[in-house]
C-alpha cells in the first residue's frame, strides 16, 4: 500500500506525530501543560471526523489510509490510558490491558480481512463503544483540570493506603461515591467527583470494551477459520458397493 499525499492521510499522520507530544505535556504537573494536552486530544478527536469527512467528499479515500486511520485512534487512546496509570490510582492496570487488548485483536482481524479480501463486519455498539471510550477520556482529562496536581496526589495516596490495607479500588470509589450523594460535603465538589468519577467511567469503558470484543468474534468468526478446498464432484463417481463406503 503507497502512501498518497492528500489532506485525510496527512490529517491521519498529524494524529500519529500528536501521540508522544500529548503523552509529555499530560504528564507535566503544572495547569498550562495540562490545558494544552486536553485542547490535543480535542484538536485529534475532530480531525477524526474531518479526515473521514474529507475522504468521502472529495473522494480521496485509499487503502493506506483506511488501515492508518483507525490505528491512529488506537494509538492515542491507547496513550491516554497508559498515561492515566501512572497519574491516577483509579485507573486500573487490568482495565487498560482488556482495553488494548481488545484493539490489538481487531486491528489482528482487520489485517486478517485486509489479507483474505472480505470485509470486517462492525456493528452500532462498536461506535457506541468507541463514542463513550472517547467521552471517558475527555471526562477524566477534565477532572485533572478541576482539580490541582496536589489534590490529585492525595485522593491517589487514599486508594493506595486502601489497596495496601487490603481494600480493592472498587470498594474505595463506591465509598467516595456514597458519600458524595449522602453530603455533607467536607471538600470541594470537584475534589470529591474526581475522588471516584474517573473510576467508574473506566470500569463502564471496560465492561463494554468486551462486550464489543465478544460481539466482533461472534460475528467474524468465519474470518478466522481456514480456507477449505471446494469440493468437486468426480468425473466417474464409484458404484454404491465400491471400496470406501459412507458408512459411518
Amino acid at each position: 500500500m503507497k502512501f498518497v499525499w492528500n489532506i485525510p492521510n496527512v490529517l491521519t499522520l498529524l494524529r500519529f506525530f500528536s501521540v508522544p507530544i500529548f503523552i509529555y505535556l499530560l504528564l507535566q504537573p503544572d495547569l498550562n501543560s495540562r490545558i494544552i494536552a486536553f485542547s490535543l486530544f480535542a484538536l485529534a478527536s475532530i480531525t477524526d471526523l474531518v479526515d473521514g469527512y474529507i475522504a468521502r467528499r472529495f473522494k480521496q479515500e485509499t487503502e493506506l489510509g483506511k488501515f492508518m486511520d483507525p490505528l491512529a485512534d488506537k494509538a492515542l487512546v491507547t496513550a491516554a490510558f497508559l498515561t492515566f496509570i501512572f497519574l491516577s490510582a483509579q485507573v486500573q492496570l487490568w482495565m487498560v490491558l482488556i482495553i488494548i487488548g481488545r484493539d490489538m485483536m481487531i486491528t489482528a482481524m482487520r489485517w486478517l480481512a485486509v489479507r483474505k479480501n472480505v470485509v470486517l463486519r462492525t456493528s452500532v455498539f462498536g461506535k457506541v463503544k468507541t463514542a463513550f471510550q472517547m467521552f471517558s477520556i475527555t471526562m477524566i482529562l477534565v477532572s485533572f483540570l478541576i482539580i490541582s496536581h496536589k489534590e490529585r496526589g492525595a485522593i491517589n495516596a487514599v486508594y493506595e493506603s486502601a489497596r495496601a490495607a487490603g481494600q480493592g479500588a472498587y470498594e474505595v470509589a463506591t465509598e467516595n461515591m456514597l458519600r458524595f450523594f449522602s453530603g455533607p460535603h467536607v471538600e470541594s465538589v470537584s475534589y470529591e467527583l474526581a475522588s471516584f468519577v474517573p473510576y467508574y467511567l473506566m470500569l463502564l469503558t471496560t465492561v463494554m470494551t468486551v462486550i464489543s470484543g465478544l460481539r466482533y468474534l461472534v460475528t467474524n468468526y468465519k474470518l478466522m477459520l481456514p480456507p477449505y478446498a471446494k469440493v468437486t464432484p468426480r468425473d466417474n463417481p464409484a458404484p454404491d458397493n465400491a471400496a470406501g463406503d459412507d458408512g459411518n
